[in-house]
């Protein structure tokens, strides 16, 4: 276990687009600063974020859903950024916005931030041929990663939006005179691409420093597969198993578990581990390297899916009619620590867990996850997700961003049964007006060395703060503060129970 996780500690978990703001959409402005400001009053070490990369309100706006596992996504580059770096004026900043209030407006922020961030560029493009920040970030991002985004994303919308596997073969094949044309061509398309990420990990840089200056480390999220139709798959065909014309020979998902009864079909194509192994798995390591740029911990989507994962054939329409196969195992994490000696990483290993999975997590002493909303089921004295058998080395949840919030959970999904349970496991009767705070404790109390807190339980949301509900295609990802929710009061009500549970 990395050293940073080895001592007691908490954190909140908390996304970017779930701050308050003006724009429609929480971003990396001042409410990020004072949400780090509020968790050091609170005596946390974490602040806990969901995927950094692009969404698609085509894909349902999930952060798990990418056309780059690389890029940032605009819609979180803070206006208020933009100005004080001198990049906009704050008369531009100041029109008409999305709003303050209510859910997470994606299509608003979209023309509102895409508008702003295209106004900076025309503003700056006769300078960034010798701006020396600018022109180190093309250098040090392009041949990796930055150079084939920004084409993919100039191809798709020169074709309408269209997948790449129905783009002329030229482009589609990434024939190099073809690329090279167009690299001549659409140079300021190009630019405005790469200038749109210099300015978010621009921000994301600063905004990262103020929080470890605050002794806050960040803890990212790495999603697994790539979509389909993403800069990924089109950069890297040979890394993914595809058929003859570029589409998924098999998709990705899981099987029926406590989330869905007919799994999770998630449509993803999946890795070609033989080819991968080949170069020692470079991709990957690369991918891991880029997202430590981003985060100080980062938690491994779908840890499960290295020991074995799930296909499906593409014409299924749920998870039910899958199988398993093998993945890389242990060899895989043999070069992670080749490369990160620490480790820094979480293991999400939730949902169908094999001993083979345990005996992968173990024997590289990743901590893994426990969730205290799946501890009171029939197996409570068994399950690894009670209190009483969670480990040390290991980070306890309330809930997380798939779980109903605590109070929504108690009040829609326990069940009277499991609510005799909880009653019975505290010795004492529990009420929905405090069941998020009970869980709260079970966290903080956790042999656990980490603990997460869901920000929803800490504001004791009912179920329409719910921040996802698997394999609903829409409707997701939009809960967000509201400017007064965060309270000197409750930031000392947590940090106060963190000091009884040595958690400071």
């Amino acid at each position: 276990m990395t050293p940073v996780m080895s001592r007691r500690g908490s954190g909140v978990l908390l996304h970017i687009t779930s701050l308050a703001s003006p724009y429609g959409i929480g971003d990396m402005g001042s409410a990020a600063r004072r949400f780090a400001d509020f968790l050091q009053r609170a005596g946390q070490r974490y602040w806990q974020i969901l995927p950094l990369n692009p969404s698609s309100s085509f894909l349902g706006n999930s952060p798990y859903s990418s056309y780059s596992l690389f890029a940032g996504n605009p819609l979180l580059i803070s206006p208020e950024g933009l100005a004080g770096d001198g990049w906009l004026r704050l008369a531009d900043i100041q029109q008409t916005a999305p709003g303050w209030e209510g859910p997470v407006d994606f299509r608003a922020a979209e023309v509102f931030k895409l508008g702003l961030v295209t106004l900076a560029h025309d503003r700056a493009q006769g300078m960034l041929a010798e701006h020396e920040g600018f022109q180190a970030f093309r250098a040090g991002h392009g041949p990796r990663w930055l150079d084939d985004f920004a084409a993919f994303a100039v191809l798709k919308d020169r074709f309408g939006g269209a997948a790449w596997d129905t783009w002329p073969e030229e482009f589609k094949l990434r024939d190099p005179k073809a690329l090279e044309l167009l690299r001549r061509e659409a140079r300021l398309e190009l630019e405005r691409i790469e200038f749109t990420q210099y300015l978010f990990f621009s921000q994301w840089a600063a905004l990262r420093s103020y929080c470890n200056e605050r002794q806050i480390r960040i803890i990212g999220d790495l999603p697994f597969y790539p979509t389909s139709d993403s800069a990924d798959v089109w950069a890297q065909p040979e890394a993914f198993q595809l058929d003859g014309e570029g589409r998924p020979a098999v998709v990705a998902g899981v099987p029926p578990d406590y989330f869905s009864e007919t799994g999770q079909r998630w449509g993803n194509p999946v890795y070609d581990w033989a080819s991968q192994v080949q170069d020692g798995y470079s991709w990957w390591l690369t991918r891991i390297a880029h997202n430590l740029g981003w985060a100080d911990i980062i938690r491994l989507d779908h840890f499960r899916g290295f020991a074995a994962y799930w296909v499906v054939p593409p014409h299924e329409e749920t998870a039910i009619n899958g199988w398993w196969v093998d993945g890389p195992g242990q060899a895989f994490f043999e070069a992670v620590r080749g490369r990160f000696p620490e480790l820094p990483i979480i293991a999400e290993d939730l949902g169908l867990i094999t001993e083979d999975v345990v005996a992968m997590r173990e024997a590289f002493e990743l901590p893994g996850m426990s969730v205290l909303q799946f501890s009171f089921g029939p197996d409570t004295g068994e399950s690894s997700n009670s209190l009483h058998n969670h480990q040390r080395r290991s980070v306890a949840y309330s809930g997380t961003h798939d779980n109903n919030t605590s109070s929504g959970w108690f009040a829609q999904d326990l069940g009277e049964d499991g609510r005799k349970r909880l009653n019975d496991y505290l010795g004492r009767d529990v009420g929905p007006r405090d069941a998020a705070w009970v869980l709260i404790r079970l966290a903080l109390m956790s042999p656990a060395a980490t603990a997460i807190i869901p920000m929803q339980d800490l504001l004791g949301l009912g179920g329409e703060a719910r921040m996802n509900v698997p394999s609903r295609p829409t409707g997701n990802w939009s809960w967000r503060l509201s400017p007064r929710q965060l309270s000197p009061g409750l930031a000392d009500r947590l940090r106060g129970l963190c000091d009884l549970y040595g958690r400071t």
